[in-house]
């Protein structure tokens, strides 16, 4: 059982991708890191030796610390976090266990360079539909919290990237692009090391209705139909994405929690009221 300033691993995976999940901080020595360089899905590393120059921007109210077995270094840290004000708890075990457990966790060799505030910076074509939201909000929620996204003219995507250290997405000839019949939204669970099945079929519904597959998945045409309403809706394209990572909350949800549930309306003979 959890002590009261822990919590599970299993606990934490119910979390992981969630609108509410807590910043979680990284803060295992570089020894440990070395050895099994990647991250809890949405984890940043921080070092806890200038804890109280980052811990005033998370940007979140509540923390969970993760060092390399949930011993003297997450608790320690979490303490602080605690002393400065946040609800901040370790993580039982730490990353050894949640490896351990075979839960996914993204290859840091996979994420781009931070800017100077930490954060990484992506760029994609202007006026987003489908794939060009579905990307940013995995990032945001199992990459990086942070991540800045510019969408700019199509023809100055490159361009921009490379004066402002941008990664370029969905567009040709980069790397986080479609392949084949995949889209951009399967290169990135692929890349990220997220193929669970949530996830996965989330992909297949964002697949169908960025490729006009609709037959893929049921829920495709109703993601198509809601992405190009949303596109009518807002003018600007980061309103859109703000709306759009509900919509996307919403879908993975569906994905992880309720795939089996349905709503009937009752009938007469089970006194519905009229």
């Amino acid at each position: 059982m959890p002590f009261p300033t822990t919590i599970s691993i299993e606990k934490l995976s119910r979390l992981v991708g969630t609108p509410n999940c807590p910043a979680l901080i990284d803060v295992r020595t570089e020894e440990d890191f070395a050895a099994d360089p990647r991250l809890i899905p949405g984890s940043v590393r921080r070092p806890h030796a200038q804890l109280e120059d980052w811990a005033t921007r998370l940007g979140r109210s509540s923390a969970i610390v993760i060092c390399h077995q949930g011993k003297k270094l997450g608790e320690g840290v979490a303490a602080w976090l605690r002393h400065l004000g946040l609800a901040a708890e370790t993580l039982e075990g730490g990353h050894e266990a949640w490896a351990a457990a075979g839960l996914p966790a993204v290859p840091a060799t996979q994420l781009p360079a931070p800017d100077a505030s930490g954060r990484t910076v992506w760029v994609t074509r202007a006026r987003p539909k489908i794939d060009r939201i579905a990307c940013p909000w995995l990032i945001r929620r199992f990459v990086d919290p942070q991540a800045v996204f510019l969408f700019v003219a199509p023809q100055e995507v490159v361009a921009v990237g490379e004066r402002f250290n941008a990664v370029p997405f969905d567009i040709e000839g980069v790397f986080w692009s479609h392949r084949g019949e995949l889209c951009t939204f399967d290169v990135m669970v692929e890349e990220f090391g997220l193929s669970t099945e949530p996830l996965l079929r989330l992909a297949r519904i964002v697949r169908g209705a960025d490729t006009a597959r609709l037959d893929l998945e049921p829920q495709a045409a109703g993601l198509l139909a809601a992405s190009l309403g949303l596109s009518r809706l807002f003018s600007d394209d980061l309103e859109q994405l703000e709306a759009g990572m509900t919509l996307y909350d919403a879908f993975y949800r569906w994905c992880r929690d309720a795939t089996d549930e349905t709503h009937n309306w009752p009938s007469a003979k089970q006194g519905a009221i009229r």
